[in-house]
């Protein structure tokens, strides 16, 4: 069998692996899921008449389309999370230790928890997509090619932040110490322009805002369903999810071929 094949086949039985354990124990995904879900809910119905009034809006409607692209992506943020707990308790467990000594393809460990956690993150997402056009979302501009292109932008960003998740979670000493360092994955979406423009922030706080990975792919999903204006926002988010997963990809690596202590 060929170097190529052995990885797909060890891979693939990692996937299954994974996705075993989020149907067997999905409290943890689904504890992560509702977070999106209540501050959809949250801001719609009962901030939405407000908020829509400070962006402009006529009705809560309006702040129903405004909110929906950021909120996708939170919720990759907060899905990602269980990759982090996941691959620490897989490690404290001693099962990545097991695992270096079998003979497998070490690099299926790690793609097994990184595939699996971005299916989960683009089921979640379609799940809090079918939730939002529950309560009044719609996309009556977007052609088939915009939904394409926004859906491969969730994909990317769900696989760049996967793997940071995956590289906190191999750095943590434990599974709650894991949970906390990836929250900053869900709370930057609070700093972003998901939920209220740029122009309102104060301006002491607003390079904060701006200059972060969620501010740039929030507008470009927005320019995509919505048809607004995109600007340099779609190559900002492009280069900011290769270079997160550059950067998850070589921290996750190194972290899983030291030597254990």
């Amino acid at each position: 069998m060929s170097s190529f094949s052995l990885a797909v086949r060890d891979s693939s039985t990692m996937l299954r692996r994974n996705l075993l354990h989020a149907r067997r124990y999905p409290s943890l995904t689904l504890n992560l899921l509702l977070t999106p879900i209540m501050l959809l809910l949250l801001f719609v119905y009962v901030f939405g008449d407000t908020m829509s009034a400070g962006i402009g809006g006529g009705d809560r409607s309006d702040y129903i389309a405004y909110i929906v692209p950021g909120l996708l992506l939170m919720t990759i943020g907060s899905t990602v999370v269980g990759a982090a707990v996941s691959v620490c308790t897989d490690m404290s467990e001693g099962l990545m230790a097991r695992f270096r000594t079998m003979a497998i393809h070490r690099g299926s460990v790690i793609i097994g928890h990184v595939v699996g956690s971005v299916l989960q993150s683009i089921a979640s997402v379609v799940l809090v997509g079918a939730v939002a056009v529950a309560i009044g979302f719609r996309s009556t501009d977007a052609t088939a090619l915009e939904w394409l292109a926004a859906f491969g932008l969730l994909t990317l960003f769900a696989l760049a932040l996967t793997w940071v998740a995956v590289g906190m979670g191999m750095a943590s000493p434990n599974a709650e110490a894991a949970g906390n360092s990836a929250m900053p994955l869900i709370l930057l979406p609070l700093i972003s322009s998901a939920f209220v423009p740029l122009d309102s922030m104060p301006g002491w706080f607003r390079p904060i805002a701006e200059y972060q990975p969620f501010t740039p792919a929030t507008e470009t999903l927005r320019g995509l369903l919505l048809g607004t204006g995109i600007g340099d926002n779609w190559w900002i988010a492009l280069v900011w999810c290769a270079a997160l997963t550059a950067l998850g990809y070589r921290w996750s690596t190194s972290q899983f071929t030291r030597d254990p202590e």
